[in-house]
């Protein structure tokens, strides 16, 4: 994608000229297990080792509210729609003093996650869709999203082999109809996963096939994205 044909999905951010952002926006997406992390570590360290910047940006990181977000998250009492605009918020912002800034300095933006985790995840809650897109008509269109497709069921057996818990709010508890936390994990991970196909049909991202060991799965995104980068270097 030339620096004239990137843009927005609605109207933008003010006074932000798309043709100024030199750099490149790579999302990873996908759910907790599902080796985001690890893939955002290993494409960073790929990207520096061939004369890449490197920016990383990913939810609950922005400075103007990420605290908040996460203390408010610890009660277990935050009502979809207010969420959901705590997530906006956090977003917006980073957008604004974090995406934007590395993207006109030529970096690569390595996003771990983007709107579609917060879109797909207010969507499940029962908010409106088409509000919940107008809310993210700032966003700028990534250059290219990988969306790690893993099963729920593995999903869960790899967080319980790191010895973690599951996640209240990944568990869909909010909006859980029983206390079993993890019939409820397998439940709104099911549900999260026919959004994202949803949204795939929309937007066009890649869904790789996450349930694959590390070095295949690390070998199929830095093929995907040599092809994004083409022969210029950062």
């Amino acid at each position: 994608m030339t620096p004239s044909q990137k843009r927005f999905f609605g109207t933008g951010l003010p006074g932000v000229d798309p043709a100024t952002l030199r750099g490149k926006l790579i999302v990873i997406e996908g759910s907790d297990g599902s080796g985001r992390t690890t893939h955002i570590n290993l494409l960073r360290d790929w990207l520096e080792r061939s004369g890449y910047a490197t920016a990383e940006v990913g939810l609950k990181r922005s400075m103007l509210v990420s605290g908040e977000l996460e203390q408010a998250k610890q009660g277990n009492i935050l009502g979809p729609l207010t969420l959901t605009l705590f997530y906006a918020t956090d977003f917006a912002d980073q957008l604004e003093n974090k995406i934007i800034p590395a993207l006109r300095s030529s970096f690569i933006v390595l996003a771990d996650r983007y709107i579609y985790t917060m879109m797909a995840r207010a969507i499940v809650r029962k908010l409106d869709p088409a509000w919940v897109k107008t809310i993210y008509n700032i966003a700028l269109i990534p250059d290219a999203v990988f969306y790690l497709e893993v099963p729920p069921r593995v999903l869960a057996e790899r967080i319980y082999r790191k010895g973690q818990l599951l996640d209240y709010w990944e568990s869909g508890m909010d909006v859980a109809h029983s206390g079993d936390m993890y019939a409820s994990f397998i439940r709104y991970q099911r549900q999260m996963v026919t959004e994202f196909k949803a949204m795939q049909k929309t937007y066009g991202f890649d869904v790789v096939n996450g349930n694959r060991s590390p070095r295949l799965v690390s070998k199929d995104l830095q093929a995907k994205i040599q092809g994004i980068l083409g022969d210029g270097q950062g």
